[in-house]
């Protein structure tokens, strides 16, 4: 078997999943969804539909998938928190597929970096150890 760039890739990217800590992961898929509301803001400003609107449903299913796995009986206030701005960040992105409006998918990206800035802080504290 010839191993091809492409190959290499998906082979590179299970091994950099499956390496990670859940926290880690959650981190990656703010990283996604940001990536893809940025591509998406960026095409919806010059036209490029072809182009938005991947990259609004890529940015809409992450969101998704993150509020589908918040676990709301252990979570409690902050699970019931990071789904309101979960429903609030997707209610953005639909608005601004509807609207052709840039500046709705500005502010979903402002919601979710600090998000992300938060889960990432928590993912690189040192696991602290029980005694």
């Amino acid at each position: 078997m010839t191993l091809t760039p492409s190959h290499a890739a998906a082979t590179y990217q299970t091994v950099e999943v499956t390496s990670r800590s859940p926290l880690e992961l959650v981190v990656m898929l703010y990283d996604g969804a940001l990536a893809a509301m940025t591509q998406a803001r960026d095409a919806l400003a010059r036209g490029d539909h072809l182009t938005k609107a991947p990259a609004l449903s890529k940015a809409l299913a992450i969101v998704h998938a993150l509020q589908s796995t918040l676990n709301m009986d252990a979570g409690r206030e902050v699970a019931t928190q990071l789904d309101t701005l979960y429903s609030y960040v997707s209610g953005r992105l639909i608005e601004a597929n509807i609207r052709q409006d840039p500046a709705c998918i500005d502010e979903a990206i402002r919601v979710f970096s600090r998000l992300r800035e938060a889960w990432g802080q928590i993912a690189a504290a040192p696991v602290s150890q029980a005694s």
